[in-house]
C-alpha cells in the first residue's frame, strides 16, 4: 500500500489505517483479534489507532502485535480514566501514558494525542507539559491532538503539536477550507477520523445518535451523484486523497471490510471535477460547525 511522509514527523504511515474502538468488548474472542491484527499488517496497513476510551483495545494490540512493533506506527489517545486521578491534570496524563506503554508492551509510542479535550484545557497547559516530557523522555514520538471545532485550531495554531487527527468526510469538510491548509504550513501529520462518515447510506430513514444523524441529513441534503460509484468508494476516496490528509482510519474489526477498502485507495483520486462538485455541494449547505468531538 501507498505509503505517505506523516509531515515532517519523520514518520511514514499507509494511506489507509486501522482504528481499534470496536476490538475492545470482551465478548469479542482473543483469538479473532489476533488473527485480524496480524493480518491487517500482513496486507501492508502500517497505522493503528487506539485509545484509552477503547476498553481492552491497548492490551489486545500489545498482546497480538508487539513481536511485530518495528512494522507499523502506534497512535493512541489519553487524558482521562486512570484511578486516583482527575482527568485532565498532568498527573493524569503521565499516568495514562506510562499505561499505555505498560498495556501495548511497546518502550515507546509513536503518536499520543490528548483526546478531544476542551480548548481551555489545553490553554490552561498541564495537560500538554505532561504530554511534552513523555516526548522528551523518549516515551512518544509525536505530541498530538484529536478533536474538532476551537480546541482544533487552538492545536494547530499553538506549535506545540506535530500532528493532529480529526474528521474528513463528504459530510464533514469544513477542515480542508480552515485546518488543512495551516497544518500544511506547520508540516503537521494529519489523520482523516470518520472518513466515510458513519456510512449513512447503510440507513433508508434517518438514524439516531452516534453522530450518523447530522451526517446523514447532510448526506441527503447535498444530493450528491455518485457517477456509477459505490457510496463506501466515492466517500473513501475523497477523504484519502483530499490535500493534506495523510491517512484515514477506518474503524472496523472485519477483514473482509478491510481488504475492500485497501482496493479503493489503490484506486487513487476522485476525477477532479467530481471531486469539486462534492465541494461544492457542501459550501452551498454548510451548516456553519462541525459535528462532535469523540
Amino acid at each position: 500500500m501507498n505509503q505517505r511522509e506523516f509531515g515532517k514527523t519523520g514518520l511514514k504511515v499507509s494511506v489507509l489505517g486501522v482504528g481499534t474502538g470496536g476490538m475492545g468488548n470482551p465478548k469479542t474472542p482473543e483469538n479473532e483479534i489476533q488473527e485480524f491484527l496480524n493480518r491487517i499488517l500482513d496486507s501492508g496497513i502500517t497505522l493503528i489507532d487506539t485509545a484509552r476510551a477503547y476498553g481492552l483495545s491497548e492490551d489486545r494490540i500489545g498482546r497480538s502485535l508487539s513481536h511485530r512493533r518495528k512494522e507499523f506506527v502506534l497512535s493512541t489517545k489519553v487524558g482521562y480514566g486512570i484511578e486516583g486521578t482527575t482527568d485532565w491534570t498532568y498527573e493524569c496524563v503521565r499516568a495514562g501514558i506510562d499505561e499505555a506503554l505498560r498495556l501495548l508492551r511497546t518502550d515507546y509510542i509513536d503518536i499520543v494525542h490528548l483526546h478531544s479535550c476542551p480548548l481551555r484545557t489545553l490553554q490552561d497547559g498541564e495537560a500538554l507539559r505532561a504530554l511534552e516530557e513523555a516526548v522528551q523522555q523518549g516515551k512518544v514520538r509525536v505530541a498530538a491532538y484529536s478533536g474538532e471545532n476551537e480546541a482544533l485550531e487552538w492545536a494547530v495554531e499553538s506549535g506545540r503539536f506535530g500532528s493532529v487527527q480529526h474528521s474528513v468526510s463528504i459530510s464533514d469538510q469544513r477542515v480542508i477550507d480552515r485546518i488543512l491548509p495551516q497544518s500544511r504550513t506547520k508540516g503537521l501529520g494529519v489523520i482523516a477520523k470518520r472518513p466515510v462518515a458513519n456510512a449513512p447510506w447503510r440507513f433508508a430513514d434517518c438514524p439516531r445518535g452516534d453522530y450518523a444523524e447530522e451526517y446523514w441529513w447532510r448526506w441527503k441534503t447535498m444530493d450528491l451523484d455518485p457517477r456509477g460509484l459505490e457510496w463506501q468508494e466515492l466517500a473513501l476516496r475523497f477523504s484519502a486523497f483530499t490535500d493534506g490528509v495523510h491517512s484515514c482510519i477506518v474503524g472496523t474489526r472485519n477483514l473482509s471490510h478491510v481488504l475492500q477498502n485497501i482496493a479503493i485507495v489503490q484506486k487513487g483520486p476522485l476525477p477532479v471535477e467530481q471531486y469539486e462538485a462534492i465541494r461544492s455541494a457542501f459550501k452551498q449547505n454548510d451548516p456553519g460547525w462541525w459535528v462532535g468531538e469523540v
